[in-house]
């Protein structure tokens, strides 16, 4: 079963080498309705997953100089408190804490699923329509509020459910910041996800919702199979590669929110 954890870890980091996207959205189902992993483990595991696999990422960012760090504290401002609030009540609230949180979390991740498959889909229309509403010159105060807003949202999202991070955090600076280039904004948006998802990893292993050798099984598949994948991604259209993942999202996405 651990080699069939690693083989699950070289296909979900083959996809998030060639499209940018899909850790999360991809890894978390995959655990849960094929594995059989208790949904509060495979959230919990997850997202040190992708602490681990992103910092990588944001080293490369950075050292290219593709990280705009105020957008990045501004976005933790309201993620990182969001997802302590977040686990704090769901461990508190949920009748047998995080562990008996099943239905709450595979709802969740359901609907993160999808708004993620729609933010794939329509994210060039999206970044079009906010030139228009933001306008060139948009309001900077009004800019960081949101920003934080944002933030929170996805800090509620990535702590119950481990998605989110990713497409939507990524089409939602697009939104805010459409004059910033792409470049930047997926670097900021990969250097928030680590703390985001390192901050909420380690509170799910307060609660003892994380699996070390599950987690290990998987980062030695995808390591390599993240480097194949950013090899590969430039000879396959991004126009074939997005809707096939986003049609994957929906269909999963659809599966879990009537689990």
């Amino acid at each position: 079963m651990d080699f069939a954890y690693t083989i699950a870890g070289f296909a979900v980091g083959a996809i998030v080498g060639l499209t940018g996207v899909g850790g999360g959205s991809l890894m978390t189902p995959l655990l849960v309705l094929m594995f059989g992993i208790h949904p509060s483990v495979a959230v919990g595991t997850d997202l040190l997953y992708a602490a681990i696999t992103k910092a990588g990422g944001t080293l490369a960012h950075s050292l290219k100089g593709s990280v705009d760090w105020q957008i990045t504290r501004t976005l933790a401002t309201g993620s990182i408190p969001a997802a302590l609030i977040t686990l704090w009540a769901v461990h508190r609230y949920a009748p047998g804490g995080m562990g008996g949180a099943t239905h709450v979390i595979t709802f969740a991740l359901g609907v993160a699923l999808v708004l993620t498959a729609v933010a794939i889909v329509f994210r060039t229309r999206i970044q079009a329509f906010s030139s228009r509403v933001m306008g060139d010159t948009p309001n900077p105060v009004r800019t960081r509020n949101l920003t934080i807003a944002t933030g929170a949202v996805l800090g509620v999202l990535v702590s119950i459910s481990s998605v989110g991070a990713g497409a939507l955090g990524v089409t939602a600076l697009f939104f805010l910041y459409p004059a910033l280039p792409s470049l930047r904004i997926v670097g900021s948006d990969i250097a928030h996800a680590v703390p985001l998802t390192a901050v909420a990893g380690m509170g799910h292993w307060a609660l003892g919702t994380v699996d070390w050798a599950l987690l290990g099984s998987l980062l030695i598949g995808s390591l390599p199979g993240i480097w194949l994948g950013s090899h590969v991604s430039a000879r396959v259209p991004d126009r074939v590669l997005r809707p096939i993942l986003a049609s994957t999202l929906v269909l999963v996405g659809a599966k879990m929110i009537t689990h």
